[in-house]
C-alpha cells in the first residue's frame, strides 16, 4: 500500500471516532507506523501560555520532551507553535537555539524532531512532534509525510472537539476541498495526489496552503 493509499485510509478511519481523546491517541500511533524514521510521537498541547503537556504519546520519549520543554521553558514544539508553523531538528542535543533543553535532550535520547502546528485557538495551542533517537533521521521525505499527516490529524482534531473559530496551521477544510477538487479534474488526479501537490506548491513557494488554495479556487491559477 502506499504513502497516499496509507493516508487516506488514516482519514477514513478518523473521521469514524468522535472521542477528541481516541482521536489523539489514533494520531501519534499512527504517525509512528506512517512516518519515515519516526520511533515516537506526542500530541503537544500548551495551556495560557505556560503549561506544557502531552495529551496522548505513542511511547516515553515524546511524554519525557514535553515534560523538559515544560521544565525548560523552551523547545522546537514551542516554536512550531508561537512562531514556525513547522520545525524541524537535526540534533536536539545539540542544537543552539534551545540550549537549556539541549543539556538534557542527548542523554534522554531525544535526538532528530520534528513538530507540526496543528491549531491555535486563543490560549489553546496544540502540535504533533515527531521524535527519533537518531541524529538527522527525519529528512525531506519524512518533512513531507508529516506535513500530509499533519494536515489530516488537524482536521479530525478540530471536528472531535468541536473548536470554534480555529485557525488550523495546515488546512480549511472547505477551501482545501474546493481546489483539490480542481486539481482531480484539471488533471486527473486522486484526492491524496492533488493534496501533495498542493502541499508541494505551498512549501516551494513558502506560502501557507490555505492561501494557495484560495488563490486556486478564487483564480483557477496555481502557481508553480
Amino acid at each position: 500500500m502506499s504513502t497516499g493509499q496509507r493516508l487516506a485510509q488514516l482519514a477514513h478511519e478518523l473521521q469514524r471516532r468522535n472521542d477528541p481523546q481516541a482521536v489523539m491517541e489514533h494520531i501519534v500511533t499512527a504517525a509512528v507506523a506512517l512516518v519515515p524514521g519516526v520511533q515516537d510521537a506526542t500530541i503537544t498541547r500548551v495551556r495560557a501560555r505556560r503549561h506544557v503537556f502531552s495529551q496522548a504519546s505513542a511511547g516515553p520519549l515524546g511524554t519525557l520532551l514535553d515534560q523538559l520543554q515544560d521544565q525548560t521553558g523552551e523547545g522546537p514544539c514551542l516554536d512550531a507553535l508561537y512562531e514556525d508553523q513547522t520545525v524541524r531538528v537535526a540534533d536536539l542535543a545539540t542544537d543552539p537555539r534551545w540550549p537549556r533543553l539541549a543539556q538534557h535532550a542527548g542523554q534522554a535520547g531525544l535526538r532528530s524532531v520534528l513538530c507540526f502546528q496543528l491549531f491555535v485557538e486563543g490560549d489553546n495551542l496544540g502540535s504533533l512532534d515527531l521524535i527519533a533517537t537518531t541524529p538527522d533521521v527525519l529528512d525531506d521525505d519524512a518533512e513531507d509525510v508529516g506535513q500530509l499527516f499533519a494536515a489530516h490529524a488537524a482536521i479530525a482534531l478540530a471536528g472531535a472537539e468541536e473548536l470554534s473559530h480555529v485557525q488550523i496551521a495546515l488546512v480549511s477544510r472547505d477551501v482545501i476541498g474546493q481546489a483539490k477538487g480542481i486539481l482531480m479534474e484539471r488533471y486527473r488526479l486522486d484526492a491524496d495526489q492533488a493534496f501533495a501537490l498542493l502541499a508541494r506548491v505551498s512549501q516551494d513557494a513558502n506560502r501557507k496552503l490555505r492561501e494557495v488554495a484560495e488563490e486556486l479556487a478564487t483564480t483557477g491559477q496555481l502557481h508553480r
